[in-house]
């Protein structure tokens, strides 16, 4: 690991105000900032610096009346951890029936993070699947 200092200047666009801000960085860790006129500025930066975004995708659904359901990250997560995320998502199914609001997958990369549904798929016994891929009760 270097020990390279480097100096960032950008604009934080928390509020209309608009400072700009300039950031020592140390690696990937800050030194000092500077320029802000609110402590959000800090916190725009922090996030600037090593940034976390939610990760919103879907996850395949068995025994129900969608293919998969929509679902989102309880928090942000590391930016850089966003396809490995996502791999490890693309092997998760889970079972119908689904609520908004339910845990479908603990502790995401070991994280602490949740990914939680954001869409209802109800359960059906038998069912057919529409051109559409919708699924829909047997007659």
């Amino acid at each position: 690991m270097s020990n390279a200092t480097r100096t960032l200047t950008f604009t934080c666009i928390i509020c209309p105000i608009g400072c700009r801000l300039k950031v020592l960085v140390r690696d990937s860790a800050i030194i000092s900032i500077e320029g802000n006129r609110c402590p959000r500025g800090v916190v725009y930066a922090q996030n600037e610096i090593n940034p976390k975004r939610t990760l919103i995708t879907v996850i395949k659904v068995e025994g129900g009346n969608l293919l998969v359901v929509s679902v989102k990250s309880s928090e942000p997560i590391p930016k850089s951890l966003i396809p490995k995320a996502m791999e490890a998502l693309s092997e998760v199914t889970v079972q119908a029936p689904i609520k908004i609001g339910d845990i479908v997958a603990q502790d995401l990369l070991g994280l602490g993070v949740n990914i939680v549904a954001t869409r209802s798929v109800e359960k059906l016994n038998k069912y057919e699947v529409s051109q559409e891929g919708k699924r829909y009760r047997k007659a």
